[in-house]
């Protein structure tokens, strides 16, 4: 199952509808990376809402997108993780270093708003 790429102004939103498989993650930083290039993105917001289970490799593969992302100039934000989720990924050392988190959709966007405006009033503070 792939997971859906949706792309709202400046920014992409791939909301993971159930369980991937390890080729399903693959694609998924595949077609966002291609994506984010694509479209000039200044963000993307990955929905893992739905998961009740985060392997490494999903952790890794996010972790991964992140890294990619940010390569090409654009901000990633994972939202929706759940509690159960969140305890298990520290119990077992897993981290999604460099991304930023939000407790849902509407803060993901929020926060990826704010940071663009922080950035450009950064850049006119120092006459770029």
């Amino acid at each position: 199952m792939d997971v859906p790429i949706l792309k709202q102004g400046d920014y992409l939103i791939a909301s993971i509808l159930g369980a991937l498989t390890d080729t399903a993650l693959t694609r998924l930083q595949e077609n966002l990376v291609r994506s984010v290039r694509q479209y000039r993105s200044k963000g993307v917001v990955i929905d893992v809402t739905v998961l009740d289970v985060m392997d490494s490799f999903a952790a890794r593969t996010l972790r991964a997108i992140t890294v990619m992302t940010r390569l090409l100039g654009a901000k990633v934000v994972i939202v929706g993780i759940q509690p159960e989720i969140a305890f298990s990924m520290v119990q077992l050392g897993l981290n999604l270093e460099g991304a930023l988190t939000a407790l849902d959709l509407e803060d993901g966007l929020a926060l990826l708003k704010a940071a663009d405006k922080k950035e450009q009033d950064g850049f006119r503070r120092h006459g770029r």
